[in-house]
């Protein structure tokens, strides 16, 4: 059964034990905060930008 386009949970544990090869045990919680971080923020932005838009349409109206 796929999973993520392709991706099975098999090849999603072997891509976890090489992140936990690399970084090691004592990064990933800090690893896995930045990448929640930058995820919050880019969703905010996203989030913000129909607003924007439709604010400039209606101060060009």
């Amino acid at each position: 059964m796929p999973f993520l386009g392709g991706l099975n949970p098999v090849h999603l544990l072997i891509i976890l034990a090489i992140v936990l090869l690399i970084f090691g045990p004592s990064k990933l919680p800090q690893l896995g905060k930045s990448i929640g971080d930058t995820i919050k923020e880019f969703k905010k932005a996203s989030s913000n930008e129909p607003e924007k838009i439709e604010g400039k349409e209606k101060t060009e109206s």
